[in-house]
Formats: structure tokens, sequence, C-alpha cells
């Protein structure tokens, strides 16, 4: 069985019901969240949020793809461009690895593995909204530098997927697994900087 996209039908309340919705997912977690209590959220009756989105796994796909969306143009913004490729490195990577561990990005890691082989659709769009919204921001963000000739990278779906994975070290698995519930910040600087450490080490020119 798989939620195909086309079930997400907009009308006049959508943007109502996904404002109330980020607001319960982010406060409760995905299942504290109650529709009951994201329809008084939103203000609008069950009828009005089934009608939108007939499941919840679906409709949190959706505040999952739009938050990760805005953190990503939130980050292209601050990054902008003409630093020098260490400062934007770390700056990139302190974002992916905060969100890496934060209970928003956890929630959506912890769903999508928990679901996607029940419903395919689900783990799709798990994967356009996170690992591949990060291959593509990211790629735009190295481009410059490799046509200055600061970086030298050939493959660069494979580099921008590299400096991703290095953001999660062993923090990610670890607080995933409940075995660093608050992590400092003497723990994530230590991550970000062994992954902009070692992006550099294979691909700076």
């Amino acid at each position: 069985m798989s939620v195909p996209a086309a079930e997400i039908k907009k009308g006049r309340k959508f943007d109502q019901v996904l404002d109330g919705a980020r607001r319960v997912f982010m406060r409760d977690g995905f299942e504290g969240a109650s529709v009951d209590e994201i329809a008084r959220e939103a203000q609008v009756s069950k009828a009005t949020l089934y009608s939108y989105f007939p499941d919840k796994r679906l409709l949190f796909s959706e505040v999952a793809r739009i938050e990760c969306n805005r953190q990503a143009e939130e980050a292209i913004e601050v990054i902008g461009s003409g630093a020098p490729i260490e400062e934007v490195l770390h700056e990139a990577a302190s974002r992916i690895v905060r969100f890496f561990l934060s209970n928003f990005g956890q929630q959506v890691f912890r769903i999508c593995v928990a679901e996607s082989h029940r419903f395919p659709e689900l783990g799709r769009r798990f994967y356009a909204s996170g690992p591949a919204l990060v291959r593509e921001r990211m790629s735009k963000v190295l481009a410059p530098y490799v046509e200055a000739g600061t970086l030298r990278i050939d493959d660069m779906d494979l580099a921008a997927n590299q400096f991703g994975e290095l953001c999660k070290g062993d923090l990610f698995v670890r607080s995933l697994c409940g075995m660093c519930n608050d992590p400092t910040e003497v723990d994530i600087q230590r991550v970000v900087n062994g992954a902009v450490e070692m992006f550099l080490a294979r691909y700076r020119a």
C-alpha cells in the first residue's frame, strides 16, 4: 500500500491546516499529536482536515517538507556567497548538524524509517525533503568554489551527499538511540569541525 502524493488536495484553508499542524507536531511530536488537537489548533473541522490530508503521516510529511525547505532557504541566505570556503562549510555544517539533532529532525528520520516499507510514497517524500534537498542546496553552494578553482570536485552529487553524511558523525546515531539527549556545544562543534576538515582534506584544490 502506498500514499500517493495526489491525495493531498488544496483548498481555502489548506495553509491554515498546515500552520496548525506544524505548531502541534513541533510541540507534541508525531505520536503525541492527535488529529483532534491539530484541527482545534488550525481552527478547522476534522472533516476539513481530512479533506486535505486523509492520513496523519501524509500531513506530517508535508509539514516536514515545508519546514526543511524553509530552513534550507534561510541557510542559503545566511551563507551567501564570496566568503572563504572554510566559513561557508562551517556555517552549512553547523545548520545541518543542529537540524539532525533537533527533536523535529529526529522525528522525521524515525517516521521515515518506521513507515517507508508500508508507505513507499511517504519514504520518497521524506527523501526528497531531506537528503535530496541537502544535496541540491549544497551543490549550489559548492559550485562557485569549484569554478573558482578553490575546490576540485568531479562528482558533485557524491561530494554533496558525503558532506551531509559527515555532519551526522556518531552524535546523530547516539542521539537517535537515546544515549545523548542533550549534546553540548562542544559535542556539536567537534562534529562540525571534523566534517569541514575531512571534506576539505578530500576536495580542496
